[in-house]
């Protein structure tokens, strides 16, 4: 039997990896884990079914002026059942073309610090506040620029149901116009990123990481740093994940062990993930 990318047994396979370069993680809170913890192993012809309406309601979208310039809406990609979500800001040119989020330069970034925690993207959900290009037309071509509060808050409703649907059991707020949208207004990336929040009504626990764009714009030592500390807060969010799951198996069947062929996926002597 296969162990899941976060411990347990699921549809999407995945290596547990190791997570010592994760933080500690907070105390565990009381939360109604087991009705979300079902949601996780059941129902996913119906999340797909009910993500796909929603997209197709998003696709004809006309709320804001980002409408007239788009060339696609970048609703969001990966797998509903996972238990982790990743909440960027908005698309870029590349996203726009392609109509996927986090495809471009930074999206590549952001691969390499989910690789750096054994994470496929293909394995958990990533979406954006904002679901198209913010650009200006200046000297002859599109320039991106960050969403008005208008352009956000007419986007507010796409992702408030891509979350209820999937129902992750912890976000990751990438960049502070992320967290901003989905803990709290203004939220101070560099002093409050890595910290752990239980107020979202998105999901039981949320983070914020620096946007892998931010890391580029870096150089050196500084940009070796921010993309350590990016890694480093996927890693906690993944960790958090595992003992959630655990405590919510743990409840269901507290006298059950764990199967005999099944790894604990937290144990740093356990399998890595496959090499490429």
């Amino acid at each position: 039997m296969q162990s899941s990318l976060f411990g347990g047994n699921a549809d999407v396979p995945g290596d547990p990896g190791k997570l010592a370069s994760a933080p500690p993680s907070a105390p565990l809170r009381h939360i109604p884990l087991l009705e979300r913890f079902e949601d996780l192993v059941l129902g996913e012809a119906e999340k797909r079914a009910a993500l796909e309406a929603v997209c197709g309601e998003a696709l004809t979208c006309r709320r804001c002026p980002l409408s007239r310039s788009r060339r696609n809406v970048v609703f969001g990609d990966g797998n509903p059942l996972s238990p982790l979500v990743l909440v960027g800001e908005g698309p870029g040119e590349t996203e726009d073309e392609r109509g996927l989020p986090f495809v471009g330069p930074a999206g590549r970034l952001l691969e390499r610090a989910l690789h750096a925690n054994s994470i496929r993207r293909e394995q958990i959900y990533i979406c954006n506040t904002v679901k198209c290009r913010a650009a200006d037309f200046d000297n002859g071509r599109w320039n991106n620029r960050a969403p008005t509060p208008e352009e956000t808050d007419h986007c507010q409703s796409w992702l408030e149901q891509q979350l209820g649907i999937i129902r992750p059991l912890v976000i990751v707020c990438i960049g502070s116009p992320a967290a901003n949208a989905v803990i709290k207004k203004g939220f101070k990336i560099t002093q409050e990123r890595g910290r752990w929040f239980d107020t979202s009504p998105y999901a039981p626990w949320v983070i914020a990481a620096f946007h892998p764009a931010y890391v580029l714009r870096m150089q050196g030592a500084q940009q070796e740093a921010a993309m350590n500390l990016l890694i480093q807060d996927i890693g906690a969010a993944r960790k958090r994940v595992i003992e959630l799951r655990k405590a919510a198996r743990a409840a269901v069947a507290p006298n059950v062990p764990n199967e005999p062929n099944e790894p604990d996926s937290t144990d740093p002597d356990g399998p890595t993930r496959e090499q490429d």
